[in-house]
């Protein structure tokens, strides 16, 4: 089965809203099992509607479009659905008599205004008459009850154009009213279309790495890239890390995994010492984890990151159990006084420095009694560089029972993203640390 997403609203194209609606409808479509091969904006126009719902009406099973149901004249789907279709727009009673009864609850709930009776009862009247204009579905159509607002979202299913029946699935655009309507009815619906048209599963997994580029994952697997087949391989950017999505069909789940393993074995094989986690784990929840398993404690000394690191970490339910202290030393002077850094190592080094990254680490250590002390100390920019020292300069360091590693790292980006970069290596080399791999032994 093949759907196309439609997403409309003007303030999509200005990019006054971000569009999260799509990105949440096209994961679900694929766990589904349903392919989802163009995604179309659209503002409120109905014959630009019109003429891009005709064009995706041809080519695909179906279409589901998020936003335009509300009652102002700039919503306009279910026309641009009924202009297309050419079906009437109908009065479905059910739907009147929900917005009537939320209509009846909004008004006692905001209690009386100060205005006469006569000026109040015609505001509602002229409330309700645009409120009353959600609930005209295209003939034919199944509204979608609506838990949260008063638009309700309807299922069409029609013969489209003298051909095959198509599927259109309309939904209001807040995600608060979108999503419990796509889990409560259209998910089911799909799951139902799905196993009629023959058992197909899409099962994808997300393999996570750091500290690599997604250029260099691409040359490492340009083997199994340009062969690949079922199942594929994407490399995805993302913001200090790089993810890799293998997907596969089948008739079944544990068919789908059977196909991947091989896979992501080979991958594993290559790349294992940048492979951090699967699917929802972050560096933060991966490091947790093997802390708690080891019963090592950690103490965290950040300058450039500002706390950056600290906030991940807590982040982690249950983290108490092994973070005892996480300390923003951004000034030389919280340095010598919180961590016993020395005046001499400053001076002759500075803050930004092997010598320093390395004390602080040896510091916050010693100060908490922690079994693993993390540092990191840099220039995020814009100022503050030298020649010498440049905007992007990081030192990442690590004191354990066994000694202190420290790292030097040159960082690309703006103020934020070496922010973010060095707070993802110094986890990176927590990670490395506790999994033994090599430079960061126990």
């Amino acid at each position: 089965m093949q759907l196309e997403l439609f997403s409309v609203g003007t303030e999509l194209l200005l990019g006054e809203i971000v569009d999260t609606n799509a990105a949440y409808l096209a994961d679900k479509l694929s766990q589904l099992g349903i392919n989802c091969f163009y995604k179309t904006t659209v503002g409120d126009n109905i014959a630009r509607l019109a003429g891009a719902l005709d064009i995706a009406l041809r080519r695909a099973d179906g279409v589901l479009t998020t936003g335009g149901l509300g009652p102002t004249q700039d919503d306009i789907t279910a026309a641009a659905i009924a202009q297309v279709t050419e079906l009437p727009l109908e009065e479905d009673p059910a739907s009147v008599e929900h917005i009537r009864r939320i209509a009846l609850q909004r008004q006692r709930d905001r209690g009386s205004a100060a205005q006469s009776a006569e000026a109040s009862r015609t505001a509602a009247g002229e409330r309700m008459k645009g409120l009353l204009k959600q609930a005209r579905l295209p003939r034919g159509a199944t509204p979608i009850p609506n838990p949260v607002g008063t638009a309700p979202g309807f299922i069409l299913r029609t013969p489209y154009r003298g051909g095959d029946p198509k599927t259109i699935i309309s939904l209001p655009g807040p995600p608060g009213e979108m999503k419990p309507m796509f889990e409560q009815t259209v998910a089911p619906y799909l799951a139902e279309r799905v196993a009629e048209e023959g058992p197909a599963v899409l099962v994808s997994h997300h393999l996570r790495f750091a500290d690599i580029g997604e250029s260099q994952i691409e040359t490492e697997l340009r083997d199994l890239i340009t062969t690949q087949g079922n199942p594929t391989i994407a490399p995805l950017a993302k913001p200090a890390e790089v993810h890799l999505r293998l997907a596969a069909r089948a008739a079944t789940r544990e068919e789908a995994e059977r196909l991947i393993a091989p896979v992501e074995a080979e991958i594993r094989n290559r790349l294992g010492a940048h492979l951090y986690g699967v699917d929802s784990d972050t560096l933060e929840t991966v490091v947790g984890r093997l802390l708690r398993q080891t019963g090592r404690t950690l103490a965290v000394a950040e300058s450039c990151t500002g706390g950056l690191i600290g906030h991940r970490l807590t982040n982690v339910p249950g983290s108490s159990e092994y973070l005892l202290a996480s300390l923003v030393t951004y000034g030389n002077r919280a340095k010598q006084d919180l961590l016993g850094v020395t005046a001499e190592t400053l001076s002759a080094h500075g803050a930004v420095s092997e010598e320093t990254a390395g004390a602080m680490a040896e510091g916050v250590r010693r100060v908490c009694g922690a079994d693993l002390g993390l540092s990191v100390t840099g220039i995020a920019g814009p100022g503050g560089a030298t020649p010498e020292k440049p905007v992007g300069l990081t030192y990442l360091g690590l004191a354990h029972a066994g000694g202190t590693v420290v790292e030097r790292r040159r960082l690309r980006g703006d103020r934020s993203m070496i922010k973010e970069r060095a707070a993802q290596l110094a986890l990176y080399l927590l990670y490395r640390h506790l999994k033994g791999l090599p430079g960061v032994e126990s």
